[in-house]
């Protein structure tokens, strides 16, 4: 067994049993941590239903203080996070350095936001005001792409409105979780944040538990439907950020080489493994042969390997279950399309994929309409706007999206009918703690981020009196 250990009630408890943490750029086990039975599943939701009322009770001013003093530590630990990201997850070094960075910024805005009272009435007749209050216990489920970022975006808000939180990392990266909680032991009172880990076993009691008010996930859509169901019977507050399968609608009048290098940035980020990534790039056809080439040219000078390796710019995909998907993908495309760049599997030991860049094909193809979750990018011609509107749209995923031109009235026009929750022009996946991420579809239930993230966190109750 390694240092690491959960965080259950403000105290670091070894697992009834061990789990293998592997690293996806050996493929071998690199840390063993504990893994948490049911009954550590019980106490971690006991201690933090027992820490409600203190929480609650703390002046607002005070958690969010405990905030900025969480993002001090994420900070003050920077270089140890980092690496441990890029040994669990993949990504290369640079990369995980940034979502530390990321971290930080976020936890830092969050202790700026606030939840006044806000006053609809007050005169002669009477005083009316709404107030948010703490919804209860949360549980946090999230996935393995961005270990670190992703638990403070549940931890973050829930903590700030008054909630104690119960968080459950994917089992293929729970380091970082793990020596989170570490942090978290020392800043918050004992229950206010609980850490488990599991082997993909306890989410179903955890989403179905009675005393859970609330489940924050983040994931697979797939699984953002089994915890619906789950919760159904008591009713939980649900939101879900799940898939996506966004699209880059590219038209004629852009700049071919800059174009492709953001296009290029924003489908192979993490090795493609983002949700609001670019899944499908489709591009205007009096310049879909210059667009083709030049993605190509970037992906055959990309650097894959080891995360720790200095020079590599694409790590490995995260867990061998991921790899053997994308690799039918890439069967798939290779059917279908025309790979002008990639299609190799390293022969290496861990899991890597060179990025793939696929042109002639189109809409009805498995390459075209599912979600990748890996670097492969497919390039689809067109050349009537309105069609490739329809096209965008014909999706059971509405996450995110982008319309690239130089003319911005027209772009912006555009943006506007995709059916997306986020549609960028000029640029994709800028994100940020202060804009609402919310999907369309299949790609998620209610807000996360900004102030109308942080209400979903939180009960509404109306103060209504008489005079």
């Amino acid at each position: 067994m390694s240092g690491y250990r959960m965080l259950i009630g403000g105290r670091l408890v070894e697992g009834s049993a061990c789990l293998d943490v592997i690293n996806p750029a050996t493929g071998a086990p690199f840390v063993r941590v504990p893994r948490a039975s049911q009954a550590d599943a019980d106490a971690a939701i006991a201690a933090a239903k027992a820490a409600l009322p203190g929480w609650a009770g703390v002046p607002f001013g005070e958690r969010q203080a405990r905030l900025v003093a969480l993002a001090d530590a994420v900070a003050a630990n920077r270089d140890e996070l980092a690496r441990l990201i890029t040994q669990e997850q993949g990504k290369p070094l640079p990369e995980a350095i940034g979502e530390v960075a990321w971290t930080e910024g976020y936890l830092r805005h969050y202790a700026t936001l606030e939840l006044p009272d806000r006053v609809i009435q007050d005169d002669e007749k009477g005083y009316v005001a709404v107030q948010h209050r703490p919804l209860g216990v949360i549980v946090g489920i999230i996935a393995w792409n961005f270990p670190l970022l992703v638990a403070c975006w549940k931890i973050g808000p829930a903590v700030l409105a008054g909630n104690a939180i119960v968080l459950k990392p994917a089992p293929s990266t729970p380091v970082t979780a793990l020596r989170l909680g570490e942090l978290c032991r020392d800043i918050f009172p004992a229950g206010v944040v609980n850490i488990i880990t599991d082997a993909n076993d306890l989410g179903p009691y955890l989403t179905s538990h009675p005393d859970v008010a609330k489940v924050g996930f983040t994931g697979s859509t797939a699984t953002g439907k089994a915890i619906v169901a789950s919760g159904a019977n008591t009713l939980k507050r649900i939101t879900l950020e799940l898939g996506g399968n966004d699209p880059a609608i590219v038209l004629e009048d852009v700049d071919v080489r800059e174009t492709a290098k953001a296009i290029f940035a924003n489908a192979f980020l993490n090795c493609g493994q983002v949700c609001l990534a670019i899944k499908r790039a489709y591009v205007h056809a009096d310049i879909y042969d210059a667009m083709c080439a030049e993605l190509a040219r970037l992906a055959e000078e990309a650097i894959v390997g080891d995360g720790l390796e200095q020079g590599t710019t694409i790590g490995p995909i995260q867990n061998k279950a991921q790899f053997e998907k994308v690799k039918a993908f890439l069967e798939t495309a290779r059917r279908d399309g025309t790979i002008i760049a990639g299609g190799e599997v390293l022969e290496r030991d861990g899991y890597f994929l060179r990025p793939t860049v696929v042109r002639d094909v189109s809409d009805g193809h498995t390459i075209v309409d599912e979600e990748q979750f890996g670097p492969i990018l497919p390039v689809i011609s067109f050349d009537d706007v309105e069609d490739v509107i329809a096209r965008a749209n014909r999706s059971d995923y509405g996450l995110g999206g982008s319309v690239w031109s130089k003319d911005i009235a027209r772009a912006a026009q555009i943006a506007g009918r995709i059916e997306s929750g986020q549609v960028w022009v000029n640029q994709h996946v800028a994100i940020g703690p202060h804009i609402p991420m919310a999907g369309f579809k299949n790609s998620g239930l209610g807000v996360e981020q900004s102030v109308e993230g942080l209400t979903e966190y939180t009960q509404i109750q109306v103060i209504n009196v008489a005079r």
